[in-house]
């Protein structure tokens, strides 16, 4: 279920959307830990800054894929180990955890 998704330094455009995003992360949660993203990114191409606002979203919400990120061995294995593996999450004690996941 998560095995599409783009690697970090993608560059997007949201619909709807004026201005590119970069996927700074994947699976994420928003500081309300209420809702499980697909991405975070920040306004591409000024990036990172002190100030920056930080954009959660789900890959539904892409329209325009302008930029694939770096993919490498490291990506590739934590496509295959991780993301391919992975079929529903949930947040559990502040940690987004698989759906069911016992310690």
């Amino acid at each position: 279920m998560y095995d599409d998704l783009l690697p970090i330094g993608s560059v997007v455009l949201l619909t709807g959307g004026e201005v590119k995003l970069m996927i700074t992360g994947r699976l994420v949660t928003d500081e309300a830990m209420k809702e499980i993203y697909d991405y975070v990114g920040v306004v591409y191409p000024m990036g990172m800054a002190a100030d920056t606002d930080q954009y959660f979203f789900n890959r539904d919400a892409v329209q325009t894929v302008y930029h694939v990120g770096y993919i490498d061995d490291d990506e590739l294995e934590f496509h295959d180990e991780v993301l391919s593996q992975i079929d529903e999450l949930e947040i559990r004690d502040g940690r987004i955890v698989p759906k069911g996941y016992e310690e």
